[in-house]
C-alpha cells in the first residue's frame, strides 16, 4: 500500500479488456476469499457497477480542503498515467474508489483508494481492469472465478453507542425547541450501535447480504466503510450531472395495503414535504453553480425500500465549468438531507447534540475514473468496521428533524434506518 503527498504522485499504469458479460454477472461474487478487509472496494446496483481489490495505490488526507486535496492527487496521478483501454466507457481505465469524512474536523481520514483489480458491469457489457503503480504495464489477468461462500460472523450482540435511545431522543428534543425558537429550520442527527461478533465480520458477507435484501440501493465499501445507501448524491456521465435527493421517512409495515396508505400520507405529510424541500433546495442551489441549465421537479415522488418509504426528487444538470464528479460532491457536501438548514447552525448543533465523531458516515462515497465521471452516494444505512478488532463494527442512522417532530416517532425512524445493517450482520448464510 502507498499513502502519497499529492505533489508526489507516483506512474500509474492500467489496462482494462473486455470479458463476457456472464463472467460478471455476480458481482460481489468475485472478490477473493483471501483479500484484507480494508483492501475491499465495491459499488454495486442490481447487478450493475463496479467491485475491485488489493491496493495499488492509497491516499489520505484530513481538514477543510480535504475534497480538494483528494481530487488534485487524482488528476495529477491520471494526467501521467498510461492506461490501455479496450472498452473506453465510464468506469473502465484507472478508477478510484472514495470515501471522505463527514466534517472538517474529523480526526478519521478521508481515503482514496486505488485497486489493483477492478470488475465493471454496465448495460450489458462487462470488463477487468488491472492497475499497478511502479510504471509497468499491469500482467496479463488471470479469468474470474466466484469465491467460496464468505463465512458467518456467528451470533452478534448489539450495544448502544455514546447515547442510549432515550438519551438520544431527549437530543431530538433539544433539536426541536431550538428549531421553535427560529435558531434553525432542520437538522439531521445520528445515532450510532456497536455490533460485536463470534468471530471476525468478513466484508463480502455484508456485502452479498445487503445486496440480497436492499436490491434499490448502493451496495458499497471503501476502506472498511460498508453499506446500502438509497441516496446518490451526484452521478456525473459525459457532462450530464444527476442526483436524488431523499428526506421524509415513514417505516413500513409489511402489509401492502397498509403501506400504499402510509405511502400515500407521506406524500402529504406538511412536515415531511417541508424536511424534503430543504434538502432539494440545497441540492439544486449547489448543483447549479456547475451547470448551464437544470431539471427540479416540483413534486417528490415516494420511493418503495424494504424497511422504509422515502419522499424522493431526481434533480439533474449540464456540467458547463469541467468539474469532475468528485469536485460536484464537494460543492454538494454537506447538503441538508444529512446536515440541515441553516447549514454552519445545523453543523454546530450536530457537534453538541450527537455525541460522537461521524467518521466517513454520511459523507460522500463512490467512484471516479480518470476522464473525472463518477457516481458519488452519501455513506448512509453503513457501519464502520474496527480497524483494531476484526469482530467489531459501529453501525449509524439518522433522521431529519424540524419542527413537527416527535422525539419517540424519531427513534422508531432511526431504528428502522438501522434494519439493513443489522439484518445483514444476523442473516444467515444462502445455500
Amino acid at each position: 500500500m502507498s499513502t502519497l503527498p499529492a505533489t508526489e504522485p507516483a506512474r500509474l499504469v492500467a489496462r482494462t479488456i473486455a470479458v463476457p458479460d456472464e463472467t460478471a454477472a455476480e458481482l460481489l461474487t468475485l472478490i477473493p476469499a483471501q483479500v484484507p478487509a480494508e483492501h475491499v472496494c465495491s459499488w454495486v446496483r442490481r447487478g450493475e457497477g463496479l467491485v475491485g481489490w488489493g491496493r495499488a495505490l492509497d491516499f489520505e488526507t484530513q481538514g477543510a480542503d480535504r475534497f480538494a486535496q483528494a481530487a488534485r492527487w487524482w488528476r495529477a496521478l491520471c494526467t501521467d498515467a498510461v492506461i490501455r483501454d479496450e472498452v473506453a466507457a465510464p468506469g473502465t481505465g484507472p478508477i478510484a474508489f472514495g470515501s471522505m469524512a463527514y466534517a472538517e474536523h474529523s480526526p478519521q481520514r478521508s481515503r482514496l483508494v486505488v485497486p489493483e483489480v477492478v470488475v465493471g458491469r454496465r448495460a450489458g457489457r462487462a470488463w477487468l481492469t488491472t492497475i499497478t503503480a511502479g510504471g509497468q504495464l499491469p500482467p496479463t489477468p488471470h479469468d474470474l472465478n466466484p469465491a467460496p461462500e464468505p463465512p458467518s460472523p456467528g451470533v452478534i450482540a448489539f450495544a448502544d453507542g455514546p447515547k442510549t435511545a432515550a438519551e438520544w431522543a431527549s437530543a431530538v428534543g433539544e433539536a426541536v425547541e431550538r428549531i421553535t425558537s427560529g435558531a434553525l429550520d432542520k437538522v439531521v442527527l445520528a445515532r450510532s450501535l456497536v455490533a460485536r461478533a463470534e468471530a471476525p465480520i468478513d466484508p463480502r458477507f455484508l456485502l452479498r447480504r445487503l445486496a440480497d435484501s436492499y436490491d434499490n440501493t448502493w451496495v458499497f465499501a471503501v476502506a472498511g466503510l460498508i453499506g446500502a445507501t438509497p441516496e446518490m448524491l451526484v452521478r456525473l456521465d459525459r457532462g450530464l450531472a444527476s442526483s436524488r435527493v431523499l428526506a421524509g421517512t415513514i417505516r413500513r409495515t409489511g402489509d401492502d395495503a397498509h403501506d400504499l396508505a402510509l405511502s400515500a400520507s407521506l406524500a402529504r405529510s406538511s412536515k415531511d414535504l417541508e424536511e424534503h424541500e430543504y434538502a432539494v433546495r440545497s441540492v439544486a442551489d449547489a448543483l447549479g453553480r456547475h451547470c448551464a441549465s437544470m431539471n427540479v421537479p416540483e413534486s417528490p415522488f415516494v420511493l418503495h425500500l424494504p424497511n422504509v418509504m422515502h419522499l424522493a426528487t431526481d434533480v439533474a444538470g449540464a456540467v458547463e465549468d469541467g468539474a469532475t464528479s468528485l469536485e460536484l460532491a464537494a460543492s454538494l457536501h454537506p447538503s441538508a438531507a444529512v446536515c440541515g438548514t441553516p447549514t454552519a447552525t445545523a453543523d454546530a448543533l450536530i457537534t453538541e447534540l450527537e455525541g460522537f465523531d461521524r467518521g466517513r458516515y454520511a459523507g460522500p462515497v463512490g467512484w471516479m475514473d480518470a476522464a473525472g465521471d463518477g457516481e458519488w452516494g452519501i455513506a448512509l444505512r453503513s457501519g464502520q468496521l474496527d480497524p483494531a478488532d476484526p469482530c467489531q463494527i459501529s453501525i449509524f442512522a439518522g433522521c431529519g428533524i424540524v419542527a413537527g417532530s416527535d422525539p419517540e416517532d424519531e427513534v422508531a425512524e432511526s431504528d428502522a434506518k438501522f434494519l439493513p445493517m443489522r439484518d445483514a450482520l444476523t442473516a444467515a448464510p444462502t445455500a
